[in-house]
């Protein structure tokens, strides 16, 4: 398989008595790849990026880095809505040894196609890493149409997306408008396997933080063409897929992973709040039935 084609997981960011828990993080890492992952997303969404501190998330892509120590690509999260803040978490992750950094549209500010585009111009010419551009319209408020990502395909170290927008039209776009080596990923694990049979090269995924070996199967067996195996492993996840995000994502995955014993503490940072009951039950229920618990 090539560099950055697979199931990626993006990563939780264990605390324990509102800190970091830097060990329970590590064992997670040790957890994904004993498992088969393909590769590895700190600070991301699912990390918890946006309440992490500056000196938190440069520390947890160090240790993600040092712990994987070269076994499979580490994609750092690096993206922000001030340019120089997104250039100062690319250079420090670039100095921590990350492989390539995933950097969102800017939130928030709400930029128009110019600014997205002058955004990750300016970061991509400031440090020599391999980037992901993130799309995620339901988070950021503003989408990076096909037309810029074309445009933004162009620059020498901007090598794919994460693709979040939820659409296959547009995905379909994206690959018919960039480069034939321009790497698209799925943003949303229910899209991760059609993408993959129209053209991209695998997932950054919630789901694998419970289950990365159920998620490597499915998308191993995709870019393989083999579709009723792919199909099997979609269905078989798709109920833990939506739970998920019956509650602000991290809380359900962070839930999970506190339920198989793989994290001592699942309390997410505010804004987002632990899961409810309701979503714990169905939780337990659903592992249950894949064997999980």
């Amino acid at each position: 398989m090539k560099k950055y084609s697979g199931a990626f997981t993006a990563i939780v960011t264990p605390f324990k008595n509102g800190k970091v828990d830097e060990q329970g993080f590590i064992n997670l890492i040790e957890f994904q790849i004993a498992a088969g992952i393909h590769g590895l997303v700190p600070c991301g969404t699912t990390g918890e990026s946006a309440t992490l501190g500056f000196d938190e998330h440069k520390r947890v892509i160090e240790i993600a880095v040092k712990t994987v120590n070269g076994r499979v690509p580490v994609i750092a999260g690096t993206g922000a809505n001030n340019t120089l803040e997104a250039i100062e978490f690319t250079e420090s992750a670039k100095d921590s040894g990350a492989d390539a950094v995933l950097s969102v549209a800017p939130y928030y500010n709400k930029p128009n196609q110019q600014g997205i585009y002058e955004h990750f111009k300016a970061v991509a010419e400031a440090v020599d890493i391999p980037m992901f551009l993130y799309n995620v319209p339901g988070r950021t408020v503003v989408n990076i149409l096909p037309e810029t990502v074309a445009r933004l395909a162009e620059i020498k170290n901007i090598i794919g997306i994460k693709e979040a927008c939820g659409s296959l039209e547009q995905i379909s776009d994206v690959i018919r408008f960039c480069p034939d080596d321009f790497i698209v990923l799925s943003g949303d694990d229910f899209t991760s396997m059609p993408t993959v049979f129209i053209g991209g090269q695998g997932v950054i995924s919630v789901v694998s933080n419970l289950d990365p070996a159920g998620m490597v199967e499915m998308i191993e067996a995709a870019l393989l063409g083999h579709v009723t195996t792919a199909c099997s492993q979609h269905y078989r996840l798709f109920p833990l897929m939506k739970l998920m995000f019956r509650n602000p994502s991290p809380a359900p995955a962070k839930k999970g992973l506190e339920l198989m014993g793989k994290i001592t503490d699942s309390t997410p940072r505010l804004p987002i709040t632990p899961v409810d009951e309701e979503t714990t039950r169905l939780l337990k229920e659903a592992m249950t039935s894949l064997g999980m618990l």
